[in-house]
């Protein structure tokens, strides 16, 4: 077998289709189904079972899958070695974070030069599922979400839990304690995010636990505009907390929500199970440990 060989094999598993594969590849079909037997014919073990409606990798399959990842990364990283010596660079850091970013993160990154001058970077903010898919597809190593999502081929560090809060125009009678849910239901609640996403999904989880129907009236992706749409009255919502502290300055007020005790954001920093990580990034989680 050669690296080739191996590339071609990661992708029909990731896919589970020849015909995927093949598109990812921009290879024919034909071809790749004849890597695929010279390899098992090699190898002396069937690695894919095929159906009509799917491939099933086998226990053989799966042991190759993960040493191929492990030599694709080792091949990747001496190029890129050789190259970063050539060049005087020692690393890169590529990391996602997500749309709401962590506050705490531009610390985090001073550190981390201090320690490593000669690292480069890579920061990549988008919504935690897209930043999944970039993790998966090789683009990013590193990526720091909010929870819930189905994490199953991710090894996961646990950051925080963030509490939420409830937010209104200043012109708002005031509450002059924190508030429960049962408080805010019926307030025109605009999400301060899309459906299917984390944060989304947190809130009318946790309105539908205490069995309460809020008086949702849309959602908006776009924070500041969000952010300006309280501040004149036209609705209130529910945010993280790291949103409050990085959009200052605009009129509102702001209340811690209680009463739900697991109504809070957790955050997380992911990586690919079966992935040998590049020191800059084994280096990243260490630093960022410490700090936790």
């Amino acid at each position: 077998m050669d690296m080739r060989q191996l590339r071609y094999y990661i992708a029909i598993v990731e896919e589970k289709s020849i015909s995927a594969a093949a598109k990812r590849l921009h290879l024919s079909q034909p071809p790749l189904s004849q890597q695929l037997k010279a390899m098992e014919e090699e190898l002396g073990s069937i690695l894919i079972e095929r159906s009509k409606k799917h491939l099933e990798v086998t226990e053989a399959g799966k042991a190759l899958y993960k040493y191929a990842l492990q030599m694709i990364q080792l091949m990747d990283e001496a190029k890129m070695e050789v190259k970063e010596v050539g060049s005087g660079v020692k690393g890169r850091l590529t990391i996602g974070i997500n749309t709401f970013s962590d506050v705490s993160l531009p610390e985090i990154l001073h550190q981390f030069r201090n320690h490593y001058p000669k690292v480069t970077f890579k920061i990549q903010q988008n919504e935690s599922a897209v930043l999944c898919q970039l993790v998966r597809d090789r683009v990013i190593e590193l990526a720091i979400i909010r929870l819930p999502l189905e994490l199953n081929d991710f090894s996961v560090v646990h950051l925080y839990n963030e509490p939420f809060y409830f937010i209104t125009s200043n012109k708002q009678k005031p509450f002059n304690h924190e508030v429960t849910l049962t408080d805010v239901q019926n307030y025109p609640i605009i999400l301060p995010s899309t459906q299917g996403l984390g944060v989304h999904y947190l809130i009318l989880e946790a309105f539908s636990r205490m069995d309460l129907n809020p008086n949702l009236v849309g959602e908006c992706s776009d924070i500041s505009l969000l952010m300006d749409l309280i501040s004149s009255d036209f609705c209130t919502s529910i945010v993280p907390e790291t949103l409050l502290k990085r959009h200052k300055g605009y009129a509102i007020h702001a209340y811690k929500i209680s009463g739900a005790t697991e109504f809070s954001s957790p955050v997380g920093l992911i990586w690919m199970k079966n992935y040998r990580l590049s020191n800059t990034a084994q280096h990243f989680i260490e630093l960022l440990k410490n700090h936790l």
